[in-house]
């Protein structure tokens, strides 16, 4: 099981409390995560990801493992530690200002 965090706003907007935890088949990746947390929770459908593109939205930002994946390749693996669930991926709002 992939276990996934969520900014507060997105877990009250699916109506889950704390941790998610997924069933993803096949290779671990930030895609295949993020399929399987729209396909199980559709009202999040355009709020982490653009709905055409799938790419990732401004001021979203994705870690695992203390490292930031926001940059890294939706279909690159993840590291093994997330894939055997011993940490979560987390989805991050990131703030701006000035």
């Amino acid at each position: 099981m992939i276990r996934v965090t969520v900014p507060a706003h997105l877990r009250a907007m699916a109506g889950v409390n704390g941790e998610i935890t997924l069933q993803v088949d096949g290779a671990v990746t930030q895609g295949s995560v993020l399929d399987a947390l729209e396909a199980r929770y559709p009202v999040l459908r355009g709020t982490i990801r653009d709905h055409g593109t799938k790419a990732r939205r401004p001021f979203v930002r994705y870690f695992a493992c203390g490292m930031d994946l926001s940059q890294e390749p939706a279909d690159a693996p993840l590291p093994a530690a997330v894939a055997d669930g011993a940490e979560p991926f987390r989805v991050i709002g990131a703030l701006a200002g000035g």
